[in-house]
């Protein structure tokens, strides 16, 4: 994967697989500490003791359409390439949370991508689940909840035309300054 927002989206899609009704997904740029933390937290069925040692294993997956699952490793690797980590805390019937730390700086950390789009798209493609999305950029912080737009539109579909549209301009307008104090 040749940006990390796709790495994201892989890891929601698992969440996604695994029943969950809430995806967290939160990204936390630290310039003083040199470190860029991106998190997805489910609640979904979580992962058994056994899983959660197999999960790390590029030839390990639930999947029945291929006989390899390389999305955890890739996600793994592209951490530990910048002298960061990758932690993964699973409970059955509780969720999964994945937390990858990179050093900000590092020459080999990929772009973070269009997470703008990571976002929208897990969005329009799954209008019946709940996102949220939190970007903190040293201090500053931005939250997208869609529990907090069922609110407001009531029974109009997350996933109508001028919703998405609204939503995409949203996420924009708030991501652009934090961006550009980076």
């Amino acid at each position: 994967m040749r940006e990390l927002s796709l790495n994201v989206l892989d890891i929601a899609q698992n969440s996604i697989a695994a029943g969950a009704t809430l995806i967290t997904i939160r990204v936390t740029e630290e310039s003083a500490a040199d470190r860029l933390s991106i998190t997805v937290e489910d609640n979904g069925r979580g992962m058994s003791p056994e899983q959660l040692q197999k999960v790390r294993d590029p030839f390990y997956t639930t999947r029945t359409t291929r006989k390899v699952g390389m999305g955890i490793p890739l996600f793994r690797m592209a951490a530990e390439m910048t002298g960061g980590s990758l932690d993964i805390r699973s409970e059955l019937g509780q969720g999964t949370t994945v937390m990858a730390v990179f050093t900000l700086s590092h020459i080999d950390r990929m772009p973070l991508g269009d997470i703008q789009g990571t976002v929208t798209a897990l969005i329009r493609l799954n209008p019946q689940l709940d996102f949220r999305y939190i970007q903190t950029v040293d201090g500053a912080s931005f939250e997208l909840d869609t529990r907090k737009l069922r609110e407001i539109l009531g029974d109009v579909p997350l996933n109508q035309p001028d919703v998405m549209e609204w939503i995409g301009g949203y996420l924009r307008e708030n991501l652009e300054p934090l961006r550009s104090q980076a």
